[in-house]
């Protein structure tokens, strides 16, 4: 948090008042430089998106109107008169000519200038009217596509079935927005709507894994236009797209207590109609009876009717991006706040959830880099989740931690919060896809990930005392602190870590300047400092080097002097991991290429790479950008994907070798309780493989 100087915050030293103000000067030169200010991520449209607008001259000055085909359709039937007005006549007088003739035709039609009508009617504020009209055409368009031969069975060569399949979701649209207007679009409830020809009976609920949440509001998303992600996915089909709002009530799901709070979520409304309507004795009215139900597009992309699979309408990048400006506070001041400030973020430090948890998904779990935050993952996973392959055997998770400490604090409190996760979610470990658990990391936060899959054996002690941790005095908090940095073994539940932009043997961007800012800039938590001082003060000649102790910033500890770093490429591997690197190269024609070399501006390319890793992919992109980078995100992609086939082939593979007998060793812990890890000297081969860890084969798609 940069904090704003006046009269009345003078602080006593007058030299550290100059550094903090000409810092925070800089630092915002630095965010302009980089791109990484306010951005609008949705807007609001001046009329909502509408497939119909060119077809029926919705924006025209003489429209709305029906099509030259519905035309000729209603001047065969000597209807055609009704096709500029008097709509409410014509349509009564083609219902009966359905009764006799119910064909594809004379439905399609009767959907097509019904919606006209209701277009009409509510540009005039005839609520009433257009609701019925709306309805009519609803259920025209819904019989057509499932109640008679020329609908989903017909020819898909015909323009008709999709424009009715937009009549379809523009009808109901139109309904719900009507219904919405009068405060009575509510979960588990049934409407009774009269209008002055028919009734509607309509229920309203929430399927799937929402079926118990009562979500607080509804949006369209068609009033939206997506303006801070590259890429707007949809999936084309029947329903209207939504954005549910939780607010303040959290939703009752899996893993909800991993929420950021106000989460919004993307649901598919699709309207079921009975196909013969009663009459009402008293008022002689039809009674249309309805169902409106609420999908989760991400669970369920298709739904069966009268025994075809229908594609739902989708849109799920909208209500991310809606999330996003709903924010109370910006990427920036979430960025700023963990670099300069860390022990005021401490509270919000942890793992996030933007979905329910699953327990048969493979967990992807994002860390971001330096001055950032979780949202700078946004664009790749709005990018992954798209793709049906990937959003069916993964769930995304995203590691939000203060920046400004120690990169090895930050990895033992991941640690810690990961096993703090499995507990909750998994206490007994029956969640076996929790084993398979991927990590990618952007800049430092490949370091905190990398550190999760490595044996500290003695090795980190000694950077810093040759006498045994048995004679350390202090506390037992500050001493336990102390063991839990520098003391660890390799996660049991990751097998892959993806590092972006690494500084695996530091930057040169932690120069004199830049660690000298850090030191006068960034505020550190006194569990931090505090700690630390303490040892020191009780344990006079203990520690050999007390410098390593009080480094105390992020910036100091990805120098390339750091001690830490070519400790963390020496020490031992987890054997169940599997390395992959993807590296920012500038275009060495610019001018950021010709004085930065071979390196994405921040990062060199040695430093970023990895002797162990299984594959290496080089981008042209700078250090800010290669994570978003459209080949990095196909390069992850390509990783998550040989991932799923290495399980796949293990789970054959264990079908056809009896299962291995779990062993145990000191030194390093097996990959989950059915991956046994065995230490063998190094002229032995090492059986790489392993049970798998499904009763049934992974996802095929």
């Amino acid at each position: 948090m940069i904090r704003s100087i006046n009269r009345t915050m003078i602080e006593p030293d007058q030299g550290r008042l100059f550094v903090r103000t000409n810092g925070c000067l800089l630092l915002v030169l630095l965010i302009l430089v980089s791109g990484c200010g306010t951005q609008k991520w949705a807007s609001v449209r001046k009329t909502p998106s509408n497939p119909l607008a060119g077809p029926l001259q919705l924006m025209s000055k003489d429209g709305p109107a029906v099509t030259k085909r519905t035309l000729q359709t209603l001047r065969q039937l000597n209807l055609d008169k009704y096709a500029h007005g008097n709509y409410e006549e014509g349509l009564t007088k083609l219902s009966k000519v359905i009764e006799k003739e119910p064909t594809g035709e004379n439905l399609y039609t009767y959907a097509e200038l019904s919606y006209v009508a209701g277009a009409r009617a509510d540009a005039v504020g005839r609520d009433a009217t257009a609701l019925e009209m709306y309805a009519g055409s609803v259920s025209h368009a819904y019989y057509y596509l499932f109640e008679c031969r020329d609908g989903v069975r017909a020819d898909g060569y015909d323009p008709r079935f999709r424009q009715a399949c937009d009549i379809y979701n523009k009808s109901l649209e139109g309904s719900l927005r009507l219904v919405k207007a009068q405060g009575r679009f509510r979960q588990g409830e049934t409407y009774r709507i009269q209008t002055p020809n028919q009734e509607f009976h309509v229920s309203l609920d929430t399927v799937g894994r929402w079926k118990d949440t009562k979500f607080q509001d509804f949006k369209f998303t068609s009033d939206y236009e997506v303006e801070g992600l590259k890429n707007q996915h949809r999936q084309y089909g029947l329903g209207v797209p939504l954005i549910a709002e939780c607010k303040d009530q959290p939703p009752e799901a899996p893993g909800s207590d991993y929420f950021p709070p106000n989460l919004t979520f993307a649901l598919t409304a699709f309207l079921q109609v009975e196909q013969d309507p009663t009459i009402d004795p008293k008022t002689k009215k039809s009674i249309h009876y309805c169902k409106i139900l609420l999908y989760d597009p991400l669970e369920e992309p298709e739904i069966a009717i009268n025994g075809q699979k229908i594609p739902l309408e989708a849109d799920i990048s909208t209500p991310l991006a809606y999330l996003l400006d709903q924010g109370k506070v910006s990427q920036t001041y979430l960025a700023t706040l963990g670099m300069l400030t860390p022990g005021a973020q401490q509270d919000r430090r942890g793992v996030y959830m933007l979905e329910p948890y699953d327990p048969k998904k493979i967990p992807v779990v994002m860390v971001h880099g330096l001055w950032s935050s979780p949202m700078t993952w946004l664009e790749m996973f709005n990018d992954l989740r798209a793709q049906p392959e990937i959003r069916d055997n993964y769930q995304f998770w995203f590691y939000m931690y203060p920046t400004g400490q120690p990169f090895w604090i930050s990895a033992t409190q991941f640690r810690s919060d990961l096993d703090g996760l499995r507990h909750q979610l998994d206490p007994h470990h029956t969640a076996l896809a929790l084993d398979q658990m991927v990590l990618v990391g952007h800049s430092m936060g490949g370091l905190v990930s990398r550190m999760q899959t490595i044996e500290s054996q003695s090795e980190f002690w000694h950077l810093v005392s040759d006498r045994s941790p048995g004679e350390l005095h202090g506390s037992n908090e500050d001493t336990q602190a102390l063991k839990d940095v520098l003391f660890f073994h390799p996660s049991s539940s990751v097998r892959r870590v993806i590092t972006m932009g690494t500084p695996h043997r530091g930057s040169d961007f932690a120069n004199s300047t830049t660690r000298w800012l850090g030191k006068n800039l960034i505020e550190l938590p006194t569990f931090v400092t505090g700690s630390s001082n303490r040892l020191v003060a009780a344990n006079p000649g203990y520690f050999k080097n007390k410098d390593l102790l009080e480094i105390s910033t992020s910036v100091d500890s990805l120098a390339p002097d750091s001690p830490v770093l070519p400790a963390i490429l020496e020490a031992p591997k987890a054997p169940w991991v599997k390395y992959h690197t993807v590296i920012g190269v500038v275009d060495q024609e610019t001018w950021l290429g010709y004085f930065s070399g071979r390196s994405d501006g921040i990062v060199k390319y040695d430093s970023a790479r990895l002797d162990e890793a299984v594959s290496e992919k080089i981008v042209t992109a700078d250090h800010n950008t290669v994570h978003r980078n459209p080949e990095s995100v196909l390069e992850v992609r390509r990783i998550l994907r040989e991932h799923i086939q290495q399980l796949r082939q293990e789970y054959y593979s264990s079908l056809q070798q009896p299962a291995i007998a779990p062993m145990q060793t000191p030194e390093i812990m097996p990959a989950s309780h059915l991956a046994p890890v065995e230490t063998l000297p190094p002229s032995q081969p090492v059986n790489t493989l392993r049970p798998s860890v499904y009763s049934t084969p992974p996802s095929p798609n």
